[in-house]
């Protein structure tokens, strides 16, 4: 891929912030954490590294992007406890991915494992914050650190069901929402006492109030529409946004990909469908943030 093709894009585009992915299931720098697994074609390179001296020689805000769902078999086979379990006690295979297994959120991969990255990322860029996406989990883990914190904190077993009228599932519901704001404060401080300007900045939060009041920024992943999903959905999400943050800035993010039936991230949908996606959220108030999804063009 060529990065002076997208530092040049920035320069078009009047772009005054970029969100670089830099870790989680693939590091993008040269990292010095066992397990951090680094990109097989970055060589010596630091492409995510050259991407933010770029950007600060352009003057831009820039933000580092993690993803901590997914972990590689050598990190599985070394730490089991990190991967999530499913009903029959088996560790969860990606969906997308045979070769990847899915990370239990709510556990030590996220509170100890990721908690290194994040500090490492901090420490060698100095950035002004750390965006995660997918770090909330894919439903109930059955993992042996799940059993005894929810143990902890109910006295139950965890449910079996995902009934949202289960009391069960309720508790665990109000367990798993305290457990990622547990793990959202931790991850902010330990941003903070790198750079305390800096911010923790969740891709979604189960408490939309709590959110609201907790954070400086926030960005809502609304991408594109799909289904019978309306063109004016983008300006309602930011509506919504809105009546939780106040005057607080909030973003939307959106993609020139198909969402359906599958999420071509290298198709394009028509000029007038992004043109009006944009602009309805802008309208209400939120701040575009356009997704590119791999560096590559076709």
């Amino acid at each position: 891929y060529d990065p002076d093709f997208w530092l040049d894009y920035f320069d078009r585009t009047h772009s005054d912030a970029a969100c670089l992915s830099a870790g989680g299931i693939v590091a993008y720098y040269p990292t010095e954490i066992k397990f951090h697994h680094r990109s097989m074609w970055m060589g010596d390179s630091d492409p995510f590294g050259y991407l933010v001296k770029g950007c600060r020689d352009r003057d831009m805000v820039v933000i580092a992007r993690t993803d901590p769902h997914a972990l590689w078999p050598d990190a599985c086979e070394a730490h089991p406890e990190w991967v999530a379990v499913d009903r029959n006690g088996l560790l969860r295979k990606h969906w997308s991915n045979p070769e990847l297994y899915v990370t239990c959120a709510l556990g030590p991969y996220n509170f100890e494992f990721v908690t290194g990255v994040h500090r490492e990322i901090m420490s060698l860029y100095a950035i002004d914050g750390i965006f995660s996406n997918r770090w909330a989990g894919h439903g109930i883990c059955y993992c042996d650190s799940c059993k005894q914190q929810f143990q902890n904190f109910s006295g139950m077993e965890l449910p079996l069901s995902n009934q949202r009228l289960d009391p069960i599932y309720q508790k665990w519901n109000e367990w798993r929402r305290n457990r990622l704001y547990e793990l959202w404060q931790l991850w902010d401080g330990e941003i903070r006492k790198i750079n305390p300007g800096a911010r923790f900045i969740p891709n979604g939060f189960p408490d939309k109030r709590m959110a609201g009041e907790q954070s400086d920024i926030l960005f809502t992943d609304h991408q594109a529409r799909r289904g019978m999903i309306p063109p004016w959905s983008n300006g309602k999400r930011a509506k919504e946004y809105r009546a939780i943050m106040g005057k607080k800035p909030i973003g939307g993010i959106f993609s020139m990909g198909l969402e359906e039936p599958y999420r071509w991230k290298d198709s394009v949908q028509s000029e007038a469908e992004v043109r009006t996606w944009v602009a309805e959220g802008t309208a209400n108030g939120m701040r575009p943030w356009f997704t590119k999804f791999s560096g590559t063009l076709y």
